[in-house]
């Protein structure tokens, strides 16, 4: 037992430190993609160390020690260690389901990256937002037509029996992007040749979701899937360059936690240098994801 401010906990900090360990370390736990690696004491808080999807990096958590028998996620009282730590688990879980390994400040510390959600900045500018271009409706590999088909690029739904369904073709992927007026023939290739990573898109955010205002998109550059390839970024013009930036970390952030190890590029901009993008022998530029050096965001250093 020990005091904080006038209210009792019955439980040791030994204690608290083995609940915390039991709900984070065990198989399954937290959220999916969520591993755990380990759970250390320090003189007032515990640090949640882990690796998060297939992201080469290992990331860290500071968990500070109850100063009350109640739940530092909701606030509402809790009777045990086990009680309390099990709200750490949720709330870790949520902070995950939001994005809390993209949206952290980061610290560099003994090999790992520790994460601090105290004033980051949202990855997307304020008044944009930035999300994946739905792909549901289209697998990307290729399989065979069937007999009597002249012989062209067809998908499957990715739902649904594939011998009764068919899916749009790869050329109407993004059809609202090029409605907008973007370009969109690099990423529909890439689905066709079943080597397209990411492909983003960039929007006004409002109640209708509209206009489209940008988009980027990566591949595979190699079988292993260790090095993708930032093929396309752009901004509509009159856009600010925040959104480009915004694109550029998120493809990285996307490739990351695909389990890629580098990402490569022919697009030589000086706003990519900013963004930790180096040159290379033979040209264009490269940025190592395992390296534990996040693409910084120009406008906070962070």
């Amino acid at each position: 037992m020990w005091e904080s401010g006038h209210v009792a906990i019955e439980w040791s900090r030994q204690e608290v430190l083995r609940a915390v360990r039991t709900c984070l370390l065990r198989a399954g736990a937290v959220t999916d993609g969520y591993s755990a690696v380990d759970v250390m004491a320090e003189p007032d808080s515990m640090l949640v160390i882990f690796r998060w999807r297939r992201d080469p990096n290992m990331y860290a958590i500071k968990v500070e020690f109850p100063t009350a028998p109640e739940s530092s996620w909701t606030g509402l009282p809790v009777t045990s260690a086990v009680e309390w730590a099990a709200d750490v688990a949720a709330r870790l879980a949520e902070e995950l389901a939001t994005g809390l390994v993209r949206r952290s400040r980061r610290m560099i510390r003994d090999g790992y990256i520790v994460l601090d959600t105290h004033d980051a900045p949202d990855v997307c500018p304020a008044g944009f937002f930035i999300s994946s271009v739905p792909l549901d409706d289209v697998v990307l590999s290729p399989v065979p037509p069937p007999r009597g088909f002249r012989k062209r690029a067809y998908f499957t739904f990715s739902l649904g029996s594939p011998s009764t369904s068919v899916s749009p073709p790869a050329s109407e992927a993004g059809s609202w992007l090029a409605e907008a007026g973007m370009d969109v023939a690099i990423p529909r290739q890439l689905i066709v040749e079943a080597k397209l990573a990411c492909w983003l898109q960039a929007r006004i955010d409002n109640a209708r979701g509209r206009p489209f205002i940008g988009h980027a998109a990566a591949s595979w550059e190699d079988k292993q899937h260790t090095t993708v390839r930032l093929d396309l970024v752009h901004i509509q013009p009159g856009v600010p360059s925040e959104v480009r930036d915004a694109l550029v970390r998120l493809t990285v952030c996307e490739a990351a936690e695909a389990g890629a190890l580098h990402v490569v590029t022919a697009i030589d901009d000086p706003e990519l240098h900013r963004l930790g993008f180096r040159p290379v022998n033979g040209g264009g530029l490269t940025l190592h994801t395992s390296s534990a050096e996040p693409p910084s965001d120009p406008t906070t250093g962070a």
